[in-house]
């Protein structure tokens, strides 16, 4: 089939989980379909051999600018959430257009909501002819795939739970009341507009369906390739290397996404100190691109870190004794929870970054909510190196099930379903 791929930026090589999700659909689907990639690049940016490889063709635009000004005037005066505005591209509508004019793709696939307007672009740009956009024909000569990746509307309600409980991120939890509001009406109108719609988890399935009960999501978990995560990572990069990899706590993510910078400053702040009472050499590395102001001031604490962009935070995980996951929001699956087990990695997490999974508390890793239970139960496994080996063990066990050879069927059948469906409009037999 032909497939045109729209995504945020370019997915190879994938630095962050939006990235990594789309750059295992695109190489995946590309053994056996024509992929075309319409993406957000500086003019500059080189376009590595995996990618041309991968796509038959490639088409950039420069990411769109917006100044505070623009934001502010859209918070107040727009009805639509401020993620509908991120990334709005003259340029990218444009290309868009061009695309579905000269070429007939057989689906497009839209990879998360910030990309979303785009697929309204999409439903009355091709066959502009056509007076009647809804005729059948129109309706199947593209078909929208709107890939949520998370239910955004749930992401904000529990920013704004977990805002709410301090006083001082009130001003953020009343951000988030509002957007939340907005997300939902938008949410809705998205999934409403695709022809299909996918997500990671049942929990995110769940929450579209609570938003609007005809949305029918097909469930496409997050998935690595296995074998990229070999034995043969060398523990730390020399810039970064730690005296004692034995007391090592790592934990990777986009330090500027909302979930993660919660994460690092609440471990940081309110379990670290604990572990250090307890092993005093032990050390908090915070792997991940553009790091906030509060992110980066974590590194005057004692024992703390903070890196940056790196080319590869796989050498990181695999040099942590413990790999922690202390997320309170968000959505969706993680990928650095995956990463971590395919590394073989000891895990503690709170069962929000744990959620979508399938684990066992024990099993493939320790579940703890309070910075009490999730202190001890790093020390527990900071002092049992045996511990840290049988959880890591079970952890890839658990990951194999996560293979992006295993989850891609699922997309290819939405494809013959697609296909079916296209093939009956046309006439086919």
């Amino acid at each position: 089939m032909n497939l045109l791929f729209l995504v945020p930026q370019l997915p190879h090589p994938p630095r962050q989980g939006t990235a990594i999700r789309n750059w295992g659909l695109i190489k995946s689907l590309s053994a056996r379909h024509r992929i075309t990639l319409l993406t957000f690049a500086e003019p500059d940016a080189a376009l590595s051999p995996e990618l041309r490889a991968a796509c038959r063709r490639i088409e950039t635009v420069p990411p769109p600018r917006r100044t505070l000004a623009a934001r502010l005037w859209q918070l107040a005066a727009s009805p639509l959430p401020d993620l509908a505005h991120r990334l709005a591209s003259r340029a990218l509508a444009g290309r868009l257009a061009a695309l579905l004019q000269s070429e007939t793709f057989d689906a497009v696939f839209c990879e998360g909501l910030e990309l979303a307007p785009f697929l309204f672009t999409a439903e009355n740009s091709k066959h502009t002819e056509k007076s009647n956009k809804d005729s059948v024909f129109s309706a199947f000569s593209v078909v929208r795939i709107f890939d949520a990746h998370n239910c955004e509307t749930m992401l904000q309600s529990r920013a704004f739970e977990s805002d709410l409980r301090q006083p001082r991120r009130w001003p953020a939890a009343l951000y988030s009341l509002i957007q939340s509001r907005r997300l939902a009406r938008y949410e809705t109108q998205v999934c409403q507009s695709a022809q299909r719609v996918l997500c990671v988890s049942g929990e995110d399935a769940a929450a579209l369906r609570s938003l609007w009960p005809g949305v029918d999501p097909v469930i496409v978990p997050n998935g690595i390739f296995l074998d990229e995560y070999g034995s043969d990572f060398q523990p730390q990069n020399s810039k970064f290397k730690i005296q004692n990899s034995k007391l090592q706590l790592v934990f990777t993510g986009k330090m500027d996404y909302r979930p993660n910078v919660d994460a690092a400053v609440w471990f940081a702040r309110d379990i670290f100190p604990a572990i250090r009472r307890e092993a005093p050499e032990a050390e908090f590395v915070v792997v991940g691109q553009s790091p906030t102001k509060a992110v980066r001031q974590l590194a005057s604490g004692p024992g703390v870190r903070v890196t940056g962009a790196v080319d590869d935070a796989r050498p990181f995980i695999a040099g942590a004794a413990v790999y922690v996951a202390p997320l309170r929001m968000g959505g969706g699956t993680r990928f650095k929870l995956l990463e971590a087990m395919a590394l073989r990695r000891a895990i503690v997490s709170t069962r929000a970054g744990a959620e979508g999974f399938g684990v066992t508390n024990g099993r493939e890793l320790r579940l703890a909510d309070t910075p009490e239970a999730f202190a001890r139960a790093v020390v527990a496994l900071l002092h049992n190196e045996e511990q840290r080996a049988a959880l890591g063990a079970a952890g890839y066990e658990f990951a194999k099930r996560y293979d992006w050879r295993k989850i891609v069927p699922r997309v290819e059948e939405v494809l013959k379903e697609v296909g079916s469906e296209r093939w009956e409009v046309r006439g086919g037999k």
